[in-house]
């Protein structure tokens, strides 16, 4: 049974999360405030992360941060904050998706399920034997999920290293943003495609040498990006 944490600071919210989740057979447990959830997500094991953004004592930035310099178990964000700065921020930090208030239980609850599907796909292949792919200095050990730039070992979260991965097994194939959003979250893009751009763009801080004149994943205006080789 997939072990969940949800740390969220309005009671009725967080209990209504975890009962639709616990209806969907998921062990859920809640903390009601950042420097709680912060704990217990650095010091238990957990399958998957639910934070809210605005909490007390610790915000979900931090919560988000310090988890990510950790571990790579997917995390969701969610806030009644609109604004696509609070997005790209909270991306950019490392978490798989992010929730605007008000969503539907049902929503959160297909949502997790498909970050915990891929997460386990990805990560149940450790008796295969490793696929490498080598491409001009650049070296990605998809089984070990391990990414190298000219013989230095670069740090990728989950989605990171899914879109980069993929693209690169996929070379010369242009995707649309709504094709690689389908195809790395497991779910339409319902018109909001900024996590992919800020991926794009972690990415390339990571493997190229100048970002201005990306030499690996390459924009086509207007259409989408598409892998070098």
């Amino acid at each position: 049974m997939n072990k969940i944490l949800i740390v969220e600071d309005e009671v009725a919210i967080a209990e209504l999360e975890k009962d639709y989740l616990e209806l969907s057979g998921f062990s859920v447990e809640v903390e009601n405030d950042g420097e709680s959830g912060l704990n217990k997500a650095l010091n238990e094991d957990f399958d998957l992360f639910i934070l809210d953004l605005m909490l007390p004592g610790v915000d979900g930035f931090e919560i988000c941060r310090q988890i990510r310099d950790k571990k790579n178990t997917p995390i969701i964000m969610v806030s009644a904050k609109k604004d696509d700065i609070d997005k790209i921020r909270g991306l950019g930090l490392g978490a798989d998706d992010y929730l605007t208030k008000p969503f539907s239980p049902s929503e959160l609850v297909a949502r997790v399920k498909a970050h915990l599907a891929r997460y386990d796909r990805l990560t149940g292949s450790a008796e295969e034997a490793n696929n490498v792919i080598e491409i001009r200095g650049l070296k990605i050990d998809t089984t070990a999920r391990r990414v190298w730039i000219n013989e230095e070992e670069r740090a990728f979260t989950t989605k990171e290293f899914d879109l980069l991965t993929f693209l690169a097994g996929h070379p010369n194939h242009v995707y649309s943003k709504e094709e690689l959003f389908r195809e790395i979250w497991d779910m339409e893009s319902i018109g909001d495609i900024a996590t992919v751009t800020v991926h794009i763009k972690k990415i390339r801080e990571k493997i190229e040498m100048d970002t201005s004149n990306p030499q690996y994943i390459e924009t086509i205006w207007g259409v989408g990006y598409r892998f070098k080789v």
